[in-house]
Parts: structure tokens; sequence; C-alpha cells
């Protein structure tokens, strides 16, 4: 089932299976700014991740002494979720455990998705409910993915991203998926990302801790602008096709990460991993602006 929000400037729209934004357009002139999941280059348009963000070891993990398998990012991204408010500005998605999703991850929890439209920013809140009668082990994650370049004309190479603080940091090495261990420099005293083919030859780029509150995706030769505001995530992932001349960009707001390739599989001491007592909840925000 399809989701319309509206307001004056903007529409978006939201499936219920994933609970995943599929359309973000602004009404005077139909730009639409999400990617429309071509499978000639990735086939989703911003899938949820939980309850892991990444990449696990072998697809597996340990937990209380059981080994169980889980993929890449997890199964919300896949999974249909009951619409439990709907109205002009405003949709709520909730997805409960059932069987199935105990037998790759031992949790009980109540997941719910809520997307609020005001004006020109759309707002996605998480909140991950404890329904167990025991401590559960989470990770969630964003992967929103934007059109680029946005207008006629335009080539990726036109773009940049503009951080909203001067940035002094490095970007996490992957290897086959897997945190590497090792790092490089890539924000030395300075705000600006000028987008290459050569980024993302290495996979993602993954940042920690950064100062800034917000990223904006703009572009030399127009107007048009993608701000991301991710205060309080402790990671950023950014990420296109490693091979180049794929015509989007994921920026992506995480509360985890990938498995480290050189340490052990013990689910509850993964880097990133929420932890969230008997009837606790959890709740995080991010938001996309356009103009």
């Amino acid at each position: 089932m399809l989701v319309k929000l509206e307001t004056q400037k903007v529409i978006a729209c939201i499936k219920s299976l994933g609970a995943e934004l599929c359309s973000l357009q602004l009404k005077q002139n139909g730009t639409e700014y999400i990617w429309q999941a071509d499978p000639g280059y990735w086939g989703r348009h911003a899938p949820v991740l939980f309850p892991i963000v990444g990449q696990l070891i072998n697809n597996q993990y340990e937990l209380d002494g059981q080994t169980y398998q889980l993929s890449q990012h997890g199964f919300a991204r896949d999974m249909e979720f009951e619409i439990v408010l709907q109205n002009s500005q405003k949709a709520v998605f909730r997805l409960l455990f059932n069987s199935k999703t105990l037998e790759k991850y031992p949790g009980k929890f109540e997941l719910f998705i809520i997307y609020t439209l005001q004006d020109d920013v759309l707002s996605i809140e998480y909140k991950v409910i404890n329904q167990d009668d025991k401590t559960i082990y989470f990770s969630i994650g964003a992967h929103p993915a934007f059109r680029c370049p946005l207008g006629a004309g335009e080539r990726w190479e036109d773009y940049y991203l503009k951080f909203s603080a001067q940035e002094t940091t490095v970007r996490y090495l992957l290897h086959k998926g897997l945190l590497s261990g090792e790092c490089e420099e890539i924000l030395q005293d300075s705000d600006t990302l000028p987008l290459t083919a050569e980024l993302f030859r290495q996979d993602a780029i993954i940042l920690k801790n950064l100062k800034s509150k917000s990223v904006a995706l703009k572009s030399q030769k127009s107007d048009k602008v993608i701000q991301i505001d991710f205060a309080r995530f402790p990671y950023l992932g950014i990420w296109s096709r490693p091979n180049g001349g794929a015509p989007f960009i994921c920026i992506e707001p995480w509360y985890g990460v990938s498995d480290n390739r050189n340490e052990r599989k013990i689910f509850k001491d993964k880097e990133g991993m929420q932890r969230l007592e008997m009837g606790e909840e959890f709740c995080c925000q991010y938001s996309i602006k356009i103009s």
C-alpha cells in the first residue's frame, strides 16, 4: 500500500512494504528528489536498517550462546508494516516481532516509523520498544538515496556535500563490507566534500562523531538543495555504486555499523549496538529538507 503526504510545497510517498520512502517531490516544478530504484544500478529507494546496520562476519552473530543468521542491514526493509495512523501530513507505520523474526533475531520488539511532513521538511522518527522480558540489543539506521544529478545538463562532478561545521576527520575503511580496522583522512579543516568517481572505490564512506548536525547536497550549476539533519546520530554513511556512473547518492544516519573483520561475533559487544532494557523505548529522528 502507498501512503501519500502533502503540503503546499511538497508531496511525499511511502510504501507499507518496509515503511520505505519512495518519492519526495517539490510541487513547484515537479522535481523528484528520491532515487527511483532502477535495478540496473540499485533497486531500492530509502530502506530502514534494523536490527543491524551493515554486514556481519559470514552473516552470523552470537547471542547468549546461540548462533543466528542475519543478512546485511537486517530484515525490516523487506517486511510489511501495519499503518496505524495516516492523515495528510503524518503517517505511522508499525512492525511487531513474530515467529519468523525470532528465528533470526531473538528479541521481542515493536518498531514504529513515523513520517511527518511540514512545509518543505520531512521528518522521519524511529521508535523501538522492548516488548521482551529481557534486555534486547539492536542497531538502526536510514539509507535514503537521492537522485544526483537532479537537473538536466548537470553531471555528478558538479555536486558536493556541504557540512554544517568545519570537519577534520577520517573515513573508516571497509573490506568486503566489513570494517577493516583501517582509516584514511577525508576532511582536513573543511566543510566541503566534492563528489568524484574515486570517492566510492573502497565502498561506502563511514564517518563517526562529526561536529556537524547536518549536511547538504548542492550543485555548482543549480540552486537545488537536499539538506539532511542528523543531529545525535553517531555515524554517517555516504554511498554510491563503487564503479561510478550511478546517478544517485545515499546519505545515511546510523546508530550502528558493520562488523570489524578482526573481531569476534558477540552481538551485544558489536560496535554501535544499542542496549534496551525491558519495557524501555529508544527514539531517534532525522529530517530531509528539499528546495
